[in-house]
């Protein structure tokens, strides 16, 4: 049996938009049957927040579109750039604090943006919701969407022969 692809989705504090991505991810692959073949968790580049869900109005706003969040927070750390074959980070702050943290170290992880993966949408950071209303949530659920059908699309395409 193949090994399952390993993706880790990294924001800021880990309990916005990271663990958005993960439930987002985890969604579609349900939808498709594909749950096997990957292993999905979410991470920040800060440690403020270990150990909590994700954000309630996060969480609500997920739930509307029946999206389960079931991670709890926690900080990226070196060992995810060996347990993981992507890195996929929400904005260009979060591209820079992970690849500073592989700076100087081999690993196998390709670290980049998510955005890579919504092209048509013109975009190149999924914004920040904390501190904004409602709205921006339903915004990075959108943006997420399109970006981890893009994502999967891409990955099952180089599965195939």
């Amino acid at each position: 049996m193949k090994e399952p692809q390993r993706l880790l989705f990294v924001c800021l504090g880990n309990i916005c938009r990271s663990p958005a991505a993960e439930g987002v991810f985890l969604h579609q692959l349900a939808q498709e049957g594909l749950e096997s073949a990957f292993l999905v968790d979410s991470a920040g580049t800060g440690g403020w927040h270990q150990g909590q869900p994700a954000d309630a109005r996060m969480r609500a706003a997920a739930a509307r579109r029946g999206i389960h969040l079931p991670s709890r927070a926690r900080q990226i750390e070196i060992a995810d750039l060996h347990r993981f074959d992507r890195i996929l980070t929400m904005d260009d702050d979060n591209l820079a604090a992970v690849q500073e943290l592989a700076r100087g170290i081999e690993h196998g992880a390709r670290i980049e943006p998510i955005t890579r993966y919504c092209t048509p949408l013109g975009v190149r950071e999924v914004p920040d919701p904390y501190y904004g209303g409602d709205r921006g949530f339903e915004q990075v659920l959108d943006l997420l969407e399109h970006a981890c059908a893009g994502l999967l699309d891409q990955l099952r395409s180089q599965a195939e022969p």
